[in-house]
């Protein structure tokens, strides 16, 4: 089997239904990954929407993630966490413009074979994967749509 990243919320490629989103409860959805790559100690994980007006749009960035899941509403407490591009370190859905078509976010979780990745306390989204480069053993991918 293959890296794997998948939630019991939506599909790859299907809509993320609303509770997961601006327009909801704006919590995270639940997530589980499975066979990641021999050597992980850790995981990264970033949410973005590449179709936003502006260009990619950075939602969600954890990392040092343990384990293989992160529960529902699980974008808050002691996990290390970059600015998103609201200028906060929390979980923030789907939130396309109204009349703009389909978004495509993207949930990118990266193994990487460091236990504690260091990233500075004003670290971006936009930035982890600069101080990831050197210890991704594997990436995968789950994409769900929004529109309004």
């Amino acid at each position: 089997m293959a890296f794997k990243l998948k939630s019991s919320a939506f599909d790859h490629g299907q809509p993320i239904p609303a509770k997961f989103t601006a327009d909801g409860d704006d919590v995270s959805p639940p997530l589980e990954w499975s066979e990641p790559p021999p050597g992980t100690k850790s995981f990264l994980l970033i949410v973005e929407d590449p179709d936003a007006p502006a260009g990619t749009f950075h939602h969600w960035g954890v990392y040092n993630l343990k384990g293989n899941s992160l529960p529902e509403a699980a974008a808050g407490g002691t996990r290390a966490a970059a600015k998103n591009d609201f200028e906060e370190t929390r979980y923030r859905g789907p939130s396309p413009p109204k009349g703009h078509g389909t978004h495509h976010y993207h949930f990118k979780l990266a193994a990487l074979d460091v236990d504690t990745l260091h990233a500075p306390p004003s670290a971006k989204v936009a930035d982890l994967r600069r101080f990831a480069k050197s210890h991704i053993l594997g990436e995968t991918e789950l994409v769900g749509t929004y529109a309004r």
